[in-house]
């Protein structure tokens, strides 16, 4: 079965067993997803484990990069758009919302003053991001700011930015 091929009704058989299962045993709800890089030995730079291929991360040219490195910051908001993009599809087929089109855009503000320690007050971090929808559809406005609502409300990704998680550091050090 191939997306192109998935309505409404297949969607929820599809997601029925799960769901009941998750309502019958809450913990089996909860899984523990894992990223991990190593640090390039020659370069600043990080190589990470995407699970279907390997990305290098590196400083961004505003903070010293070549550009020859994937941003983290620019792989935060990739992994945004592409949060935003599936759930904007799960939810417009489960609603029955038809999409000619659907580009999704994330652009977010970054001052590098802070990530240098050159402004003690400055953000470390985004202090603005922005995401977008452009939707080719003839559904009336109502339908669609329901779409928007619960994308906004179903992606894992928004929510993780939007409500700030339980975060912790740990150091192991090598034997």
């Amino acid at each position: 079965m191939t997306d192109a091929t998935l309505d409404a009704d297949t969607l929820r058989a599809l997601q029925a067993p799960i769901k009941a299962k998750y309502k019958d045993d809450p913990n089996a709800a909860v899984i523990t997803l894992r990223a991990s890089g190593e640090i390039d030995e020659a370069k600043i730079a990080c190589k990470v484990e995407t699970g279907r291929a390997m990305a290098i991360a590196g400083l961004h040219p505003a903070t010293g990069g070549s550009g020859a490195e994937l941003c983290s910051g620019d792989m935060l908001l990739e992994a945004l758009v592409a949060c935003a993009g599936v759930t904007l599809k799960a939810v417009s087929t489960a609603l029955g919302i038809h999409l000619r089109k659907g580009v999704v855009r994330a652009e977010g503000d970054l001052d590098f003053r802070g990530t240098l320690g050159v402004d003690k007050e400055a953000p470390v971090g985004f202090r603005a991001i922005r995401l977008t929808f452009d939707l080719d559809t003839d559904e009336p406005e109502e339908k669609i700011a329901q779409l928007i609502k619960l994308t906004e409300r179903y992606c894992v990704i928004f929510q993780t930015i939007n409500t700030k998680p339980d975060l912790r550091v740990a150091v192991n050090r090598a034997a």
